[in-house]
């Protein structure tokens, strides 16, 4: 993994931004900083005002965890036309079956885990994310959650995160699903997408040299990015090195 703002791998990143190229981001821990309530999270007005500069020169998405909705009503009036939720499954073709299998598991998720105090079960309609950040005992709340989550009558496909475990149904789109199929959708060669967790690792692990450049945010010698930004304050001057690398008279 490499430093992408190293003088030594700006240039890899200049060659991205002159090509017909996707720019991807997850929100939480990369747009906006990871915070104590989930309901907090905001892009500083730096970023704000970067990833506008971005949306006027380039092809832009945001792919999260979070519903459709609530990423767009966080965005502050960016205009970013492609906004992807759940983990990639929003917008899709098969949200009515993942809807009802995900309000078929939530009571029993509800039961299972009442008598654990720090654990608070948020529902997306389409997904669920499971959060013991609360927890005085984060062992025992993620072991609790493991046996909650092999108990359910539906598959589904537990994605770790940070004090989270995120449960999609098992046969759902991913993120990196949803890159391809978008990138695809609009006729382009290329995609950057940046994220910070584990869910991004979808995105991460595909194995498309010269179609995909991978930047994670914090060095992780397990991750399958193949760049990385040192911490979250570090998206900014990446997010101003590709609007300086691809002036307004050159936008797509």
């Amino acid at each position: 993994m490499k430093h992408v703002l190293s003088p030594a791998n700006l240039d890899v990143l200049a060659q991205y931004a002159w090509a017909r190229v996707l720019l991807a981001f997850d929100f939480d821990g990369t747009l906006a900083p990871i915070v104590p309530r989930r309901d907090d999270a905001r892009m500083r007005v730096r970023t704000r005002d970067l990833l506008a500069g971005l949306c006027a020169r380039y092809p832009c998405a945001v792919i999260s965890g979070r519903s459709e909705a609530d990423v767009e009503a966080r965005l502050n009036g960016v205009g970013v036309p492609h906004i992807i939720g759940n983990h990639g499954m929003e917008p899709g073709d098969s949200l009515a079956r993942f809807e009802a299998e995900v309000a078929a598991i939530r009571p029993l998720l509800m039961r299972a885990l009442a008598h654990e105090p720090g654990i608070d079960i948020e529902d997306k309609r389409f997904s669920l994310a499971l959060h013991y950040r609360k927890s005085r005992r984060r062992m025992q709340a993620q072991a609790c959650i493991r046996a909650a989550v092999t108990g359910l009558p539906h598959p589904v496909r537990a994605i770790p995160g940070k004090w989270v475990v995120n449960l999609v149904p098992a046969n759902a789109p991913n993120k990196g699903d949803a890159l391809r199929a978008l990138r695809a959708q609009l006729g382009l060669d290329a995609a950057v997408f940046v994220g910070d967790d584990e869910t991004d690792e979808d995105v991460f692990a595909l194995d498309e040299p010269g179609r995909l450049l991978t930047i994670r945010v914090g060095l992780s010698h397990k991750s399958a990015a193949a760049y990385f930004v040192k911490d979250q304050r570090e998206v900014d001057p990446l997010l101003a090195a590709l609007v300086r690398f691809r002036p307004p008279e050159q936008a797509t």
